[in-house]
């Protein structure tokens, strides 16, 4: 009998505990290119200089 109930709610569970998992990779990989994607322009703005800035014509 308990082996039948726990087949039944696994039954259940079972799609909502793939949902999870699969949200929690989306947002772990999604956290991963944004700490690699800061950690890239990090290092480039250490590396390269920075670029000049334009000055604005006045106009009259």
């Amino acid at each position: 009998m308990l082996s039948m109930w726990l087949s039944g709610a696994n039954a259940l569970v079972g799609p909502a505990r793939g949902r999870a998992s699969a949200q929690a990779k989306r947002q772990a990989s999604t956290a991963a290119a944004k700490a690699t994607k800061q950690m890239g322009e990090w290092w480039l703005a250490s590396v390269a200089p920075a670029a000049a800035k334009r000055k604005k014509k006045k106009r009259s």
